[in-house]
């Protein structure tokens, strides 16, 4: 079945989601401020318009995907939407959301937040996730056309943040992940080692790694502290020989002082012989 769908925004994301959507046959019409973005997919089979009112007016199912949240108030500012369905897929956090769903409920239209975890050129994939949350009934209507742009839908529920905060904590734990791994990519230079062989090696013992994130997730909803295999103390002293590595070696060592910090406030709190999990009690 063929849907109507406008994209507004043509960024390095919103052209290959556009993309995507002609080259399933769809009738897309897309807006952005530069009209010269459009040109392949108007060559394509797309429909451009240069006014705003107009591209959301074409579809029931509209679709943006700008910088932020800001720039969408300012483009739908004074547009019409009641009746449509609007999927929000530019970034932000989740109190931009409840507060961009509160101005779309307002205004008549159903409305749905997404989060993108995902480079443009990883759309189109059964394995590509986007979160999703808000209103059932926008996700129920916009679900077909969004497989088209990604396989994995992961809706959070109808709480309009939770997408938002899903993708964040994921980054989270995605950068978090990368910051040890550059700062275990110097201590390997150092001894003259091949970063390559560090990272094959992270990615063969990654699904043990996943356990323990898993177990601890576990560790800190049931608030089970007590009892560690490896305690907090234990981990603590493996950033300290990581600063003494990093002075013996003379590198740079930010990421080993920065969690050392947190250690040595858990340690201040008597939790030293407790899960690692208690560092959460320090975070709160």
């Amino acid at each position: 079945m063929r849907e109507k769908v406008s994209i507004i925004g043509l960024g390095a994301m919103g052209s290959v989601l556009a993309q995507l959507l002609v080259q399933e046959k769809q009738m897309v019409t897309v807006w952005n401020r530069t009209a010269a973005k459009a040109e392949q997919l108007v060559k394509d089979g797309a429909n451009y318009t240069a006014d705003i009112h107009a591209a959301v007016h074409a579809s029931p199912l509209v679709i943006i995907c700008v910088l932020d949240y800001a720039v969408t108030y300012e483009l739908l500012r004074d547009v019409d939407v009641q009746g449509k369905t609007i999927v929000q897929l530019s970034t932000g956090t989740p109190q931009d959301a409840r507060e961009m769903a509160a101005m779309m409920q307002s205004r008549g239209a159903l409305y749905l937040d997404g989060a993108i975890l995902a480079t443009p050129s990883q759309m189109g994939q059964p394995s590509t996730p986007i979160f999703l949350s808000g209103a059932e009934t926008a996700f129920k209507r916009s679900e077909a056309v969004l497989k088209m742009l990604a396989g994995t839908l992961l809706y959070m529920g109808d709480a309009p943040g939770a997408a938002a905060a899903w993708d964040l904590a994921a980054l989270s734990s995605m950068f978090g992940m990368m910051f040890g791994f550059f700062h275990g990519a110097r201590i390997i230079e150092a001894e003259g080692l091949e970063v390559a062989a560090l990272g094959n090696m992270i990615s063969d013992i990654s699904p043990v790694l996943g356990q323990m994130v898993k177990s601890t997730a576990d560790d800190i909803q049931q608030e089970h502290y007590t009892s560690p295999q490896s305690s907090l103390e234990i981990c603590a002293l493996s950033f300290e020989l990581m600063k003494r590595q990093a002075a013996e070696s003379r590198i740079e060592a930010p990421f080993p002082a920065f969690a050392l910090e947190l250690f040595n406030k858990a340690r201040a709190a008597g939790y030293g012989d407790e899960r690692l999990a208690a560092m959460m009690k320090v975070l709160r």
